[in-house]
């Protein structure tokens, strides 16, 4: 073995810019194309908004205004604007802003004074302008190079900073902003601040009721058991319901920031949700029972928050401030007072919450006995050594021990069949990504109990797989994908997988776990070049590029690709299609019209959307 010097050359100081853009990872999580609504480009957007929203909140500026257009993003705000003699300081000078004056900032969003920086460095071009009293103050940016520092000319131009960015290509590889991600990124902030207004590409968001409005926006509010519980005091906004879905559903944010990985104040909330309920009824309910299908949001401000990432999707701290209360006595202080005292002034909501507690007393009572056989078959059954190909890096691991871009890449395929599943099995990354083999076509479960879960071997063994038995924030991997072939039996199995997920684990689905493998239809290629193409247009356009000289595959199943080749497919290339809710989406409803009985309304929608074609063999194929 060669030996290795280690001397003063060996020593290197990085400059601010060139360690943000060396390890991206560290201030923006992972990287992504925009396919996912956790990816960097939004965590991009986000550290730009946090400062108008700081704005806000110590009452200057009640206007957002946010523009997308062909990957080049504008927002401005109407705040103070930044003090025109450090706007190149604050966008490039790390441990530089306003937020360290904690009279300023007292419970800000960003304390560090990273994120800004971090969008300049990560940015082709960056552009920042402030306006204070009549005078305008501009610098433009490269990759966190400064390009020109500009000089101050007076404008009509109301107070306020503006800051125009485009990702940098080369790092945020074919990154897409996806509209509806953004859009659901700037409601969390409407909601979480009542009144303001944002304008987003043409559309205007603001919100009256604050986190009442966001949970009737996203659920159906026919499926509710009880009209929304909505109580407010300083520092902290609860909104609270049940519903009939399986599993728990939670909003979660902190100074503004949507917590998506929850943290101390979410568990505290649980907590103290579960003793006051207890103690209001005077009964020794069972938590899972009181926790089972709620639905609820809740907001706190804290001095000095903690996070246990630069991302800051999970709280660390322990209390509410330096000279505050634990974060769980806050908490159990506030629902012990205020939804106690909600419950006993309305009996009707009061009685309705505990009518549904009882009922998920008797489901939970009637599979305890199945659930334990079940347990027990999954064992005999060796899961991970027969069913599941394991990695050996999980999402369920302790964020402080494990790099986290490295858990978040996490990822499980279940695929059905040998073939596939082999192939997949010897390409991927066994650091990150492991393999469930289905056998054969999963049980169409809609309509049925979760007792199924248990008496089906199939959605047993996946279930612990996953270990999303008890609960979701423990899932194992953060990307469950759906990994099926692109024909009708294919569809058909991806039908049954998302029908299994939404009906028993809409939370999974919620908190952006659940994605389709999308797999080429084509392999164009030559001599020198190949090409895999997703679809007709990008293999006519491979064609092309080939000059028409060119030998062309069909693939008609994930069988059929080499692992070789599958290295191309699930490697940094990965085209994965996440599973969105839209607001409002009725589960019931959803699922009844795609695997329930064959309804006029169904037949029709086939009827009027059947078109034929013919695949390059002429054979016939129904789309």
């Amino acid at each position: 073995m060669a030996e290795t010097t280690y001397t003063e050359d060996n020593i290197r100081s990085l400059d601010w810019k060139e360690h943000i853009r060396m390890r991206p990872g560290m201030y923006i999580g992972k990287l992504g194309d925009g396919s996912s609504p956790d990816d960097g480009i939004y965590i991009l957007l986000k550290e730009v908004i946090d400062n108008s929203i700081d704005e806000y909140v110590m009452g200057h500026g009640r206007q957002i205004d946010v523009v997308i257009e062909d990957g080049t993003v504008r927002i401005r705000d109407y705040g103070r604007g930044i003090p025109l003699g450090k706007v190149v300081d604050v966008v490039s000078k790390i441990n530089t802003g306003g937020k360290y004056d904690s009279k300023a900032f007292k419970k800000a969003v960003g304390l560090n004074g990273v994120g800004l920086k971090a969008t300049n460095a990560l940015s082709n071009d960056f552009q920042v302008y402030a306006v204070r009293e009549g005078k305008l103050k501009q610098a433009d940016f490269s990759k966190g190079d400064l390009v020109k520092d500009h000089r101050a000319t007076k404008t009509e131009e109301k107070n306020g900073t503006f800051v125009s960015f485009v990702p940098d290509n080369s790092i945020f590889k074919k990154y897409r902003f996806r509209n509806d991600f953004v859009e659901n990124q700037l409601w969390n902030y409407a909601y979480l601040n009542a009144g303001l207004k944002i304008n987003f590409n043409g559309k205007t968001l603001v919100s009256k009721n604050g986190l009442r409005d966001l949970l009737e926006r996203k659920t159906n509010v026919e499926q509710l058991r009880y009209d929304i519980i909505h109580l407010k005091d300083d520092d902290i906004e609860v909104a609270i319901t049940h519903g009939n879905a399986y599993g728990e559903n939670y909003f979660s944010f902190v100074n503004g920031q949507f917590t998506t990985q929850g943290g101390t104040h979410l568990n505290a909330f649980r907590q103290a949700l579960v003793e006051t309920i207890q103690k209001h009824y005077n009964k020794n309910y069972d938590r899972k029972d009181i926790l089972a299908s709620v639905i609820a949001a809740i907001a706190i401000k804290v001095e000095e928050p903690v996070f246990e990432s630069q991302t800051k999707t999970k709280l660390g701290s322990t209390d509410m401030g330096p000279q505050g209360p634990t974060v769980q006595t806050f908490l159990r202080n506030f629902l012990m007072e205020k939804l106690d005292n909600f419950l006993h002034k309305n009996a009707t909501i009061a009685q309705a919450l505990e009518k549904r507690i009882k009922q998920s007393e008797r489901e939970r009572k009637e599979i305890a006995g199945i659930k334990k056989l079940a347990n027990q078959r999954a064992k005999k059954a060796n899961l991970h050594n027969k069913k599941l190909r394991d990695c050996r890096v999980h999402f369920s691991d302790n964020a402080k021990s494990k790099d986290e871009e490295t858990r978040l890449a996490t990822t499980i395929f279940i695929t059905e069949g040998d073939s596939a599943s082999g192939s997949i099995t010897v390409a991927r990354d066994v650091q990150t990504q492991a393999v469930f083999s289905l056998r054969g076509k999963p049980l169409n479960c809609f309509g049925l109990t979760k007792k199924v879960v248990y008496e089906n071997e199939e959605f047993n063994l996946l279930q612990h797989a996953l270990n999303i038995e008890d609960d979701v924030d423990e899932i194992r991997y953060n990307r469950v994908v759906i990994a099926t072939d692109a024909d009708v039996d294919g569809m058909h199995i991806r039908l049954l997988l998302l029908t299994f997920f939404l009906q028993f684990f809409p939370d999974m689905v919620e908190k952006g776990h659940l994605y389709i493998l999308e797999t080429p239809l084509f392999r164009v290629r030559d001599k020198q070049k190949t090409y895999y193409c997703y679809s007709e247009e990008e293999k006519q356009g491979a064609i092309e590029k080939l000059r028409g000289k060119a030998e062309i595959t069909r693939f008609k199943g994930l069988g059929e690709i080499s692992p070789g080749e599958f290295k191309d497919f699930i490697g940094d290339n990965i085209r994965l299609e996440p599973v969105v809710m839209a607001a409002n989406t009725n589960i019931d409803d959803l699922l009844s019209y795609y695997m329930g009985k064959n309804t006029p309304s169904r037949q029709n929608f086939i009827i009027d959307n059947l078109r034929v074609e013919r695949d390059e063999e002429e054979e016939v194929v129904a789309v």
